[in-house]
């Protein structure tokens, strides 16, 4: 995804968005593409804490240790390109109605309009495609997009969550883990979901402590 061009994040305001920023954008990059060497001994070298997310980096790097980039290639070509189609059609429309380039696409093509954020020139996927909306959220929570005009509070990102991911995200970070070629994308799946739930959370706790208790997607009725 694009605001015209690649973006280049602007610093955000405070830590805790820089850390979610290279979050989301981890995600959004082992889900485009298969990882490659170079990437590979990065993820290796991750360390985790005692928390649910630490404990999945944990994993993530152990996986990352004990796979080459041929395997990860063939993982992710078996998930997501197969022959005809992959194990998983990684798509919010697939999700969300059972069919490919349905409503939800459309609604995300409107918001993303809004935002004035565009498809980069050369991917060829639908912008429903749970890679672009992880790039989004980086974006967002990285400061290189901006969402309020979508008129739900947290710069926007709560209802772009709310609408775009909340709904079936978790679902596909649970079918990716339990694939039958996931081995290094297991680990990945584990970041996915638990990065969904601290998201999901925190924009509750957000809602919350506003006063607000109604649903973060109130503006998109």
């Amino acid at each position: 995804m694009s605001d015209q061009a690649s973006p280049a994040y602007a610093a955000p305001a405070d830590p805790e968005n820089a850390l979610r920023a290279q979050h989301w954008g981890l995600l959004a990059r082992l889900l485009v593409t298969a990882p490659d060497q170079t990437l590979l001994a990065g993820l290796a070298g991750l360390s985790g804490d005692d928390t649910p997310l630490g404990r999945a980096y944990e994993g993530l790097a152990a996986a990352a240790a004990t796979t080459n980039p041929k395997a990860a290639a063939d993982e992710f070509f078996a998930l997501f390109i197969g022959v005809g189609r992959g194990e998983l059609l990684p798509y919010a429309s697939f999700y969300l109605t059972g069919f490919l380039n349905e409503r939800p696409l459309a609604d995300l093509r409107r918001d993303l309009a809004a935002m004035g954020v565009e498809r980069q020139a050369g991917r060829h996927e639908p912008e429903d495609h749970v890679a672009s909306l992880c790039e989004v959220m980086a974006g967002l929570a990285g400061g290189a997009f901006e969402a309020s005009g979508l008129g739900c509070g947290g710069a926007g990102e709560a209802g772009f969550f709310a609408r775009h991911l909340e709904p079936w995200a978790g679902h596909f970070f649970d079918d990716l883990g339990r694939a039958p070629s996931s081995s290094f994308y297991r680990a990945v799946a584990g970041i996915g979901r638990q990065l969904i739930e601290i998201e999901a959370r925190a924009f509750a706790l957000a809602r919350a402590a506003a006063g607000d208790a109604s649903p973060a997607t109130r503006a998109f009725a």
